[in-house]
Parts: structure tokens; sequence; C-alpha cells
């Protein structure tokens, strides 16, 4: 297992609608921060999409993570044949062994079976002919349908990416969603977290915290994918609380990428 940060390891830092820094930071960027803090992967999601650059600036990147010696993975989201097609041609090119997407529909809800059987099918045969895992996402779709799915094609090019949080939302917990999905676990997505009630105590909130700060409990985890038998890449993931003004949450960011690997480091 390789320790590797992601674009949603600074997603302040890169920035969205509603969130913009003055500088962005761009893929070489990302690419000098891995380099700096050790970590040997990185991995490029659709927040900061290799798809969208240039011809030199990719060539760039391919040359600095060569020179780096960083592993690169690809990320997108959804289920269209054509799209992810493109990812592996990309990745390919890229030389990655993986790529990761999110299996939702253009409005955030989970697929049916149907659809995702159909999709999965259709795309096999690219990942056999490429030699590259797709690594499906836990999310809005339950884990155990996930995982069910994915016994039914017992493909080596098929998995999932371990989330440690984003299956709250549906609601399941970290321990649920490991249980079903270790034994698929292509890559291990390392985002800590607070689960607490307000002040009322009528709700709960989820928020962010540095890895080794909240209620993930990675060494649990890192048994479960050990005894599972996987081979899997950790990537940091971050949900850092907006501070007064931009520059002081990319700050926070940054201070938190840097805690997390040092504890991650006692692991990987």
């Amino acid at each position: 297992m390789k320790l590797g940060i992601g674009t949603y390891t600074y997603m302040w830092s890169i920035g969205f609608p509603g969130a913009q820094p003055a500088v962005p930071m761009d893929p070489l960027e990302l690419l000098r921060r891995a380099h700096s803090l050790g970590a040997r992967v990185v991995q490029f999601g659709p927040n900061l999409s290799l798809s969208e650059v240039n011809e030199a600036q990719l060539l760039a990147i391919i040359d600095y993570a060569r020179d780096a010696d960083i592993e690169l993975e690809i990320g997108t989201r959804g289920l269209n044949t054509q799209q992810l097609r493109a990812q592996l041609e990309l990745a390919a090119r890229l030389n990655c062994k993986l790529v990761r997407t999110v299996p939702e529909l253009d409005n955030g809800s989970a697929p049916s079976h149907a659809g995702l059987v159909e999709c999965l099918g259709k795309i096999i045969p690219d990942l056999e002919r490429l030699r590259i895992r797709l690594a499906l996402e836990n999310g809005n779709l339950p884990a155990q349908d996930l995982a069910d799915t994915l016994d039914a094609f017992a493909s080596p090019w098929l998995g999932v990416t371990l989330d440690t949080a984003n299956s709250l939302a549906i609601p399941e917990g970290t321990r649920q969603v490991v249980k079903a999905l270790a034994r698929h676990t292509m890559c291990f997505h390392v985002k800590d977290f607070v689960v607490k009630r307000v002040w009322h105590r009528m709700g709960f909130v989820v928020e962010g915290r540095p890895a080794g700060q909240g209620q993930m409990n990675l060494p649990w985890i890192l048994r479960e994918l050990k005894r599972a038998k996987v081979e899997s890449n950790a990537i940091l993931e971050l949900w850092p609380p907006q501070q007064a003004d931009i520059q002081a949450t990319t700050a926070l960011e940054q201070q938190w990428t840097e805690e997390s690997i040092r504890y991650l480091r006692q692991y990987i």
C-alpha cells in the first residue's frame, strides 16, 4: 500500500463554485505538494480533471510524475460508457493502473441495478484490453448492493474505492461499509470525521478532522484490508471547515494535510 494525496485533499485550494482562491492550485502544484510531503501517489478527480489540460501541460505532468517517481491515478463521476472509455484511454497514456468513478446519476441519486450492470458489462472488455482497474466509490449506492454486483461479475478489473465517510449520507456507518466492501477494495480514501450532536440535542452534524483526530478507526480498517488480501493505495482526503476567508481556509487545509500525513506515516 502506497500513501498518496489527491485533488480532494485540496478542495479549497483548487476551488469550486462559491469558493475561488486568487491563484487556484493547478496539477503541477499538486504534484509538487505531493513530492514535498513524500507522497507516492496522486489521484486527480473531476474537480481538477486532466481531461481539461492542454497537450503541453499533460506532457509536463507526465514528465514530473516520472521524474519524482509519483504514481498517477485519475477519477471521474458517473457511468456514461463513452466518458469512462475516454478516461481509460487517458489513464493508459498517463500509465495509470486505476480509474475511480462515483457511480451516481446526474441528479446525485444511485443508479438502478440494471443500469449499473449494463454499464459494467460494456466497460469490462476495455478494462481487460488496457489492463486498468475501475474502482467504484461508495456513496449513495448501498455498500452491500455494490458488493453483490461485483461478486456477480467476479472480474479482477472491477472493484471499489473505499471511502470512510461518504456512505454516512444514506446512512451507513464506516464499519458496515468496510465489512461489505473490504474484499473488493482497489483504492482506500482516508477521510477522518466526527459525528456530534448539535447543542439542542435534536440532530447531528458531521465535520471533517485531520487523519487520526476523528472517529475513523484506521488501525482496524487496515487490519480488515490486510485480512481481505487486497492491493490498494491509500489516498488522503479532507473536509476542513470554512474559515473567515479563503486564505485562512487554504492555510488550515495545508496544516491538516501535513498533520494527516505525519499520522498516516505510522501505519502506511
